[in-house]
């Protein structure tokens, strides 16, 4: 997953102004006062502004002689960023389920369809591991793992980079879906499901890998409309 890794102070510097900028706190081209916020956070001008330019990576911030550094409109945000999407998930949850759902559904079954008939026995190999991963996963931390792994390997099997650099927003979602629907949907065994889409890739046939790929994204809706309408409320 890419998302940003940085540890200690500096890392959490990253995370503050992100989530601001992310949730508005800080507003679309509006100034940063960095004096304010090596005051507010007790850390060096050094950290700020490395923290910056993590950020300015991500399109969120933009720093110019004379000008300073500002917010970034929203248009020009990278919104697939993994952190991005995290912190947008702080604000609008469901919503951003909702979209990235409809991402998934437009590359997905197609990127299983490519990997049928593109896959190699290490591929086959990768996914049987991520699948015995399910299937001894006790806790929800390691059934999600395992379904990364899963869907991680699905996207190496297509043989394309630029596929394979989709997993961040994979994982994104997935990481996201498992907080809010864990405690909610607790009966469901996804090793099956899984397993068909699996059968299909090592088969080699394209469309029953797509038809596979869009079961597991329905339910991935369904299981989300469970938890977060638990009594079927509209």
């Amino acid at each position: 997953m890419s998302t940003y890794n940085g540890r200690g102070i500096h890392g959490q510097v990253v995370e503050t102004i992100g989530r601001r900028v992310v949730t508005g706190q800080l507003p679309e081209n509006g100034r940063i006062d960095l004096v304010e916020l090596e005051a507010e956070l007790d850390v060096s001008r050094t950290v700020v502004r490395e923290a910056l330019k993590v950020l300015a990576g991500k399109g969120l911030v933009d720093s110019r002689q004379k000008r300073g550094t500002v917010v970034r409109p929203r248009s020009e945000w990278n919104l697939l960023d993994p952190d991005v999407i995290s912190w947008e998930f702080e604000n609008r949850g469901t919503e951003m389920l909702g979209q990235l759902a409809e991402v998934r559904q437009m590359f997905e079954p197609a990127a299983a369809a490519l990997a049928a008939g593109r896959r190699t026995e290490a591929d086959l190999a990768e996914l049987e591991a991520a699948l015995q991963d399910m299937a001894r996963a006790q806790t929800p931390a390691e059934a999600v793992v395992a379904d990364l792994r899963f869907h991680r390997g699905v996207l190496a099997a297509t043989g394309n980079e630029l596929l394979v650099r989709m997993e961040g927003v994979v994982e994104s979602v997935l990481a996201e879906r498992d907080r809010i629907v864990h405690d909610a949907v607790t009966t469901d065994d996804p090793v099956p499901s899984h397993h068909a889409l699996l059968e299909a890739i090592r088969a080699g046939d394209g469309q029953a890998a797509r038809t596979c790929a869009l079961a597991l994204l329905d339910k991935a809706v369904a299981d989300v409309d469970r938890a977060t309408h638990p009594r079927g409320d509209a």
